[in-house]
């Protein structure tokens, strides 16, 4: 978000063999300042580390790879309202997850622009932090309203363009890049309902249905949405490093989950010295890893239900002897209790028109075997497209989810599956799929549609959607 004919000062360096406080950073003074002006939301800062570092190549100024802020060289050289204003700037780029968010963009889309999704970034914080006298944007910073206009022909108030704009939501609007090679794919289309860009991600439909994938070999070309975005952010320096943090989802939802309760305490602290102008769209998200989800789903689904036995008494009438106390009157009898059934059964449909990514199948895969061996539930295997092609039974801990093939580009029909599944009376039933495809028949049993990030929009026809990102 920087640019080298930002203002400068004359702030002396240390001097060889001077020493500095453990505790202190070349973004000291600006974080000092911060907590002055906006004790709540300017203390966000306390909760990052920082880091300064000698090499300008690593950050000219400043730069953070989502937990940690650099500070390069030159950050010394600019004057303290510059300063302020960079520092704040990263802080908020880390407080909204930037840079974890960027790496899961790029998991779900395969072919992020980093440079682009830096400038809608730097734009959403640019504009949160606009109304502050007490600090100093550098020359050429981009702005949400700025860029909503210039990309995408959008005029509205910086207030509305907060309020209204994420930055997932951003950037999908502002890439509008294309391959000029094509090749056909595995992978189906998600449908029209699908947002434009996310087609361009995963690829479009060839005349006789079958997917195209564009060719990663092949340059992209930048449509006019993506040229006038460059264009205006032509002085910006990228200041978003790889993420550093991004690890078990389990984890990243609970730093996301800590990060939204910090940023919005902070700004209800500050009031109208916040340096969030408003309460922002881009909040982080908090989301339960679908492999939690899928793990109670199931769990309730596959739990022994109690059902009364007439011919086992209750324990009470045993330890009684039935028999009442002190009366000694004979009880009349009382039930007991026992298991529907001996043993709990899963049903888990696979759909092999569609497209399901090998790491997203592993862990599947995983789920359901740790699933059934902690429930001690046997799982039926039904692999099919417009027909059933495959059965197979499995005993608990085990299925042969990892070996299977998926073909792409076919139709599917649901019902044969879901009719094959009721044969083996299951106590829930999971389906594997992209949901393209009709649903007439509709089972006795719960069904759990378990389906990819990038079919996250198309509808499903009963049960519950589960999302796999």
């Amino acid at each position: 978000m920087n640019d080298p004919r930002i203002p400068v000062t004359t702030a002396k360096m240390p001097m060889p063999g001077q020493t500095t406080s453990l505790h202190r950073h070349r973004g000291t003074r600006a974080i000092q300042k911060m907590v002055e002006f906006a004790p709540s939301t300017g203390g966000l800062a306390l909760w990052i580390r920082h880091r300064d570092v000698p090499d300008a190549t690593q950050a000219a100024f400043a730069a953070n790879d989502g937990t940690t802020i650099f500070y390069g060289p030159r950050f010394d050289e600019l004057t303290l309202p510059v300063q302020i204003g960079l520092v704040a700037h990263q802080v908020l780029h880390v407080a909204l997850r930037h840079a974890q968010r960027r790496d899961a963009l790029a998991r779900l889309l395969g072919n992020l622009d980093a440079k682009l999704y830096n400038i809608c970034a730097d734009a959403i914080v640019n504009s949160s932090l606009s109304h502050l006298s007490w600090l100093e944007l550098p020359p050429g910073s981009v702005l949400l309203e700025d860029l909503l206009s210039a990309s995408l022909h959008i005029h509205q108030s910086v207030e509305k363009s907060l309020l209204e704009w994420d930055l997932e939501r951003l950037y999908r609007a502002v890439d509008d890049r294309r391959r000029s090679g094509l090749f056909q794919g595995q992978r189906k289309a998600a449908g029209n309902q699908q947002d434009s860009s996310i087609g361009d991600a995963v690829g479009r439909r060839s005349e006789d249905g079958e997917k195209q994938v564009a060719d990663p070999e092949q340059p992209a070309q930048d449509g006019q949405c993506a040229a006038r975005a460059r264009y205006l952010a032509e002085r910006m320096i990228s200041d978003l490093l790889p993420a550093a943090d991004s690890g078990q989802p389990e984890a990243e939802a609970e730093q996301s989950r800590e990060w939204r309760e910090r940023v919005l305490r902070a700004h209800a602290g500050d009031g109208a010295h916040s340096m969030l102008r408003e309460l922002l769209a881009d909040l982080p998200k908090v989301r339960t890893p679908w492999e939690q989800l899928l793990r109670t789903q199931l769990a309730r689904g596959l739990s022994h239900q109690t059902d009364l036995s007439w011919s086992r008494p209750s324990r009470s009438y045993l330890a009684n002897q039935g028999r009442a106390a002190g009366s000694g009157r004979r009880m009349p009898w009382e039930p007991g209790i026992s298991s529907s059934k001996a043993v709990a059964r899963l049903v888990v449909m696979v759909d092999v028109s569609g497209s399901i990514e090998p790491v997203i199948l592993a862990r599947f895969a995983g789920e359901i075997e740790s699933i059934t061996r902690r429930l001690g539930a046997r799982a039926v295997i039904i692999v099919g497209d417009n027909q059933v092609t495959a059965v197979q039974q499995f005993e608990p801990g085990r299925s042969n989810l990892r070996d299977i093939q998926f073909r792409g580009g076919g139709g599917t029909d649901f019902a044969p599956l879901l009719r094959e599944a009721e044969v083996h009376a299951p106590d829930i039933g999971v389906f594997l799929t992209d949901l393209d495809g009709p649903a007439n028949y509709r089972p006795t049993f719960p069904v759990l549609w378990c389906v990819p990030l990038e079919y996250a929009q198309m509808p499903h026809p009963f049960g519950r959607k589960l999302i796999l990102d």
